[in-house]
C-alpha cells in the first residue's frame, strides 16, 4: 500500500459561495466570477474525490472499496463498513445558509427506510432523507466567520418578543415560556400572518439601515440581508424569527463549534474548515429555496435552550491541535509549523487520515517516497502507514480521520 496518495477534491459551485478565496486556495482561475462554495475531500457520491496512483487517477469511492481494511485499518472498516465515515470540507460563505438541523442516526435509518417505502426517489426534490446516517459537524473558522447555533434561553426569547415592537404580538404564545410551543406557532403560521408580522420589522430595519452601519453583532444586521437575499413576490421568510430565536456566534480563526443532531443553526458569513458524517439528511426551515420539511424539522429539533460552547482545541504538541467531538465518525485537527524545517512524525496512525494544506509549503516522506505539497495539496495516507512532515517555512494544514 502507498504510504502518500495525493487526491484532488471536488469544488461545489452553490449560489451562497464567495467568488476568491477557493480559488486562490486552489490556483484556480475564476475568469467568470462563478461562486466556488464548498471544497469536497471524501466519497460523497454527489462529488467523490479522485485519488493519483502509478497507474493514473481513480474514484477515491473505488479506491477505497478495493481494500478497505489496508486503506481504513480494521476497526473502522469494520464498524463503518468499509467506507470512508466521513467528509471533508472547506466552505466560503458569502450569503447566509439555511435555517437547518440534522437527525440521529436511529432517526435517519427510519426516516431513509420510510421514504423509499413510499417508492420518493433518492432525488427527488421533496425528499428529507437522501441516506440512512446522521449528520454530526465540526468546524474551525479560517476567517472570522458568523453562525446561528441552538436556541436562546427563554429569558432572552422573552426579552426579544418583549423589546422588538414587531414580535409583541407572540408574547400571548410564550406565556409558559415554552420554546417548542412558540416556535412550532411560528412556523405553522400561514404565510399571510407571517407577513404581516413581518412587514413592521422590515420597516424598523430599512430606518435604522438609512441612519447607519449596523453591526453584525446584532440579530438585526443578519436580518436586514435575509430581507434583501429572500423576500419573494412581496411575501417574507419565516426563517427570518429564527435569526432573533438562535444564540448568534462570533467564531474567531482558529476556533471551532460543534453540532449534534437536533441543534438548529445556520452559517452566516465566513470561510470554515468543516468535518462532517457522510451524510447529505437537512431538514431546513427557511432562508432557502430548497425543501422545507416543517413538520419533520419540528419533530427532530432539540428545543432545550444552549449555551454555544466555542472550541479552542486541545494541544497535543507544539504542532497539533485537537478538536475533540463526540462523533465516532471522526475527528479534526489543525497542524501549524512555524518556521522552516519544523517536522512532525506521523506513526502508523490506526487509520486513514487525509490532510489539506491551506498556507505555505510541506515536504512529506515515507520510506519509500518523498512528496512537496503546496497550499491547496490534498493527500491521503492510509492505515498504518508512517509519514514525516516537515514545513518550508510556516505553514498551515488540517487532518480529518475516523474518531474511533
Amino acid at each position: 500500500m502507498q504510504a502518500i496518495i495525493p487526491l484532488h477534491g471536488v469544488v461545489q459551485h452553490y449560489d451562497w459561495g464567495g467568488f476568491q478565496f477557493l480559488p486562490q486556495l486552489l490556483s484556480t482561475p475564476n475568469p467568470e466570477n462563478k461562486p466556488f462554495a464548498e471544497l469536497w475531500m471524501g466519497t460523497h457520491k454527489k462529488g467523490t474525490a479522485s485519488a493519483s496512483l502509478p497507474n493514473g487517477d481513480v474514484s477515491l469511492a473505488d479506491f477505497i472499496s478495493q481494500s478497505p481494511v489496508q486503506v481504513l485499518g480494521e476497526e473502522v472498516a469494520h464498524y463503518f463498513q468499509g467506507r470512508l465515515p466521513f467528509l471533508f470540507k472547506i466552505l466560503d460563505v458569502r450569503k447566509m445558509l439555511s435555517i437547518q438541523a440534522h437527525p440521529t442516526k436511529k432517526s435517519a435509518e427510519i426516516g431513509f427506510q420510510r421514504e423509499n417505502e413510499k417508492g420518493i426517489p433518492l432525488t427527488a426534490f421533496h425528499r428529507s432523507y437522501r441516506d440512512d446516517n446522521h449528520k454530526p459537524e465540526v468546524m474551525v473558522a479560517l476567517t472570522d466567520f458568523w453562525l446561528l447555533h441552538g436556541f436562546k434561553s427563554q429569558e432572552a426569547i422573552a426579552a426579544t418578543l418583549r423589546d422588538n415592537v414587531a414580535f409583541q404580538a407572540l408574547q400571548a404564545v410564550f406565556t409558559k415560556q415554552d420554546i417548542k410551543v412558540l416556535y412550532q406557532y411560528i412556523m405553522e403560521l400561514p404565510q399571510e400572518e407571517v407577513d404581516q408580522i413581518l412587514a413592521p420589522l422590515k420597516e424598523q430595519l430599512d430606518a435604522k439601515a438609512a441612519a447607519g452601519p449596523m453591526a453584525k453583532s446584532s440579530p438585526d444586521y443578519w436580518a436586514k440581508l435575509a430581507f434583501e437575499d429572500y423576500t419573494r413576490d412581496g411575501h417574507y421568510d419565516r426563517g427570518i424569527f429564527s435569526i432573533y430565536l438562535f444564540n448568534l456566534v462570533f467564531i474567531p480563526k482558529g476556533k471551532g463549534i460543534f453540532q449534534d443532531a437536533g441543534v438548529p443553526h445556520a452559517y452566516l458569513e465566513g470561510v470554515n474548515v468543516e468535518l462532517m458524517a457522510n451524510s447529505d439528511n437537512v431538514f431546513r426551515g427557511g432562508l432557502t429555496p430548497k425543501h422545507i420539511d416543517v413538520p419533520e424539522l419540528l419533530k427532530h429539533l432539540v428545543f432545550t435552550p444552549v449555551v454555544p460552547k466555542v472550541l479552542d482545541g486541545e494541544q497535543e504538541n507544539p504542532i497539533v491541535t485537537s478538536f475533540a467531538t463526540p462523533a465516532p465518525d471522526f475527528a479534526l485537527s489543525q497542524l501549524t509549523f512555524t518556521g522552516a524545517h519544523a517536522a512532525l512524525r506521523e506513526e502508523k496512525a490506526a487509520t486513514a487520515t487525509i490532510y489539506i494544506v491551506m498556507e505555505g509549503a510541506v515536504e512529506v516522506s515515507s520510506e519509500e517516497k518523498n512528496f512537496s505539497f503546496s497550499q491547496g495539496a490534498i493527500f491521503l495516507v492510509p492505515a498504518q502507514q508512517s509519514i514525516d512532515i516537515q514545513s518550508q517555512g510556516d505553514a498551515l494544514l488540517f487532518a480529518a480521520k475516523a474518531g474511533l
